[in-house]
């Protein structure tokens, strides 16, 4: 069995952080999205992988290379067209997946449970489609499946009034009759190829599309809300503190953290877990609070962070509390009172929030 991984898209709902950057290597718990979907078809046992990537992308090869580090083959195959569509991206996949079995993986998901589990349904039950199922409190939001006698009847995207609490996951795994469906399947009205129009034809054909509910957490990172989400049910399944950076003794820490190598906790700081701290990390004098990543070359003095995503190369000196914030690579923020004159000083990009 194959993995395909769809890691292309241009990240809408989540700019200004995804302006500059492939939404895919946002990271959680100082792991790139991508890398986390990867290592779940690893575990799987999937050893030959092809992710899809926008056309010209350079980002995700340089943090994946080849799959050696990992064991496995990895192939970039370039979204030709553009992103038209969920179905699209398996119909670009065609001459890498041939006629073989294949799990399909949205790259921005992620999931507490194990999908070799998955794969074992989609083998013991004979299907020819398995999706992954879960409940959700906006089905609204994504293809949502009808289902009669604990069978799947058909899937209707995005629907207005809903069938079901379920969402389709973002995890499918097919056998090759899903390329002759594809093949003639027409644009919705939103122009794209859509994925529950091809597995409602399925269904019609009368091909065995079969289902499994995720046990434990799931999560689409499709809104700036989702990724802290995300973050938070990522450190949550940290059992074991690694400190491999250095700490005074005059800073306190308690619960599970992570201290990457070259970080430095100085000072009369407090580190409260779950909290991941990068390599070359500066805390000093500091409160950093549970639910909380820091990235690398970060620089963090006399300030508080709580339940926030830190990405790299930050710097922050300030006597305001942050909470529940994303700050991207780069970010500079200071007390309004260090420079004159003085008052809130704002470089905001497209669909930025900010509470002052």
């Amino acid at each position: 069995m194959k993995g395909l991984i769809a890691a292309g898209g241009k990240g809408t709902r989540l700019r200004p952080i995804t302006t500059n950057r492939n939404k895919h290597t946002i990271p959680l718990a100082n792991q790139s999205m991508i890398e986390l979907a990867v290592k779940k078809l690893i575990e799987a046992g999937i050893k030959d992988i092809g992710i899809i990537i926008n056309i010209d992308d350079t980002e995700l090869e340089p943090i994946l290379g080849d799959g050696a580090q990992y064991g496995v083959k990895i192939s970039y195959i370039e979204q030709i067209g553009g992103a038209l569509g969920v179905a699209h991206v398996i119909k670009v996949a065609r001459d890498f997946l041939q006629d073989d079995d294949f799990v399909f993986y949205l790259g921005d998901n992620i999931i507490l449970g194990d999908v070799k589990d998955f794969i074992n349904n989609f083998y013991n039950q004979k299907l020819n489609a398995l999706l992954a199922l879960s409940q959700v409190k906006d089905p609204e939001r994504f293809g949502v499946p009808r289902i009669e006698d604990n069978r799947i009847i058909e899937v209707i995207e995005k629907p207005q009034n809903p069938p079901s609490q379920y969402a389709v996951a973002g995890i499918y795994i097919y056998d090759k009759n899903i390329h002759q469906i594809i093949d003639n399947l027409s644009p919705s009205y939103r122009g794209e190829y859509e994925i529950s129009d091809a597995h409602t034809e399925l269904i019609k054909q009368g091909f065995q599309v079969g289902y499994s509910e995720i046990t434990g957490w799931w999560k689409d990172t499709g809104k700036p809300q989702d990724l802290l989400e995300g973050n938070q049910l990522l450190l949550s399944q940290i059992n074991n503190s690694n400190i491999q950076g250095e700490i005074d003794i005059n800073s306190t820490i308690e619960g599970i953290v992570t201290i990457e190598k070259g970080a430095q906790v100085k000072g009369n700081s407090f580190i409260r877990g779950p909290v991941v701290i990068g390599e070359n990390s500066i805390i000093e004098d500091s409160y950093i609070g549970p639910y909380t990543s820091i990235g690398y070359d970060c620089k963090i003095k006399n300030s508080e962070i709580e339940h926030s995503l830190l990405m790299n190369n930050i710097t922050i000196h300030s006597s305001k509390r942050i909470v529940d914030s994303i700050l991207g690579n780069s970010v500079i923020i200071t007390d309004k009172e260090s420079t004159f004159p003085k008052g809130h000083k704002l470089v905001i990009g497209d669909n930025s929030q900010v509470e002052l």
